[in-house]
């Protein structure tokens, strides 16, 4: 391999800055790439969206709820899954993530009381539920909110 092999991986380059309507010799003379005639061969194109004055489909579909902008999105893990890590280990959102229990946190992490723990560890969630904090702590391990 020399230097003037080199080239970018293919479709990473695609400049969008050619001059137009500048004669058949630029490749893209004559009609500058608009086609023949029509509305989007004019100036003042129509915005993206807009149907001709029909009601757009955007307008059209109901609007029904309330979409809260800071709501977060918490992932649930019960205390049972916890069952898999060996006594005495320090449980993590990363180990949860190595251990294939949690495959996207997303805004944070919250530990369930549901199902048995035999195990001692120490958790480190986001959060955790009353129940789970109790049977953790209940066998001698600790709740880290991190």
């Amino acid at each position: 391999m020399d230097l003037s092999n080199l080239s970018p991986a293919a479709g990473s380059v695609k400049s969008d800055n050619f001059r137009r309507g500048r004669g058949h010799g630029s490749g893209n003379g004559k009609t500058a790439g608009k086609g023949h005639k029509g509305q989007k061969a004019r100036s003042g194109a129509p915005r993206p969206g807009f149907e001709g004055g029909q009601m757009p489909l955007y307008r059209r579909i109901p609007k029904r709820g309330f979409t809260c902008r800071n709501h977060k999105e918490i992932v649930g893990i019960n205390v049972s899954a916890l069952e898999r890590f060996e006594n005495g280990s320090d449980v993590t959102i990363d180990t949860l993530l190595e251990s294939g229990i949690v495959s996207n946190p997303k805004d944070g992490v919250k530990i369930l009381g549901n199902g048995e723990l035999t195990k001692k560890l120490n958790v480190k969630a986001n959060s955790f539920s009353a129940a789970a904090k109790e049977k953790i702590e209940a066998l001698g391990g600790t709740c880290e909110v991190c």
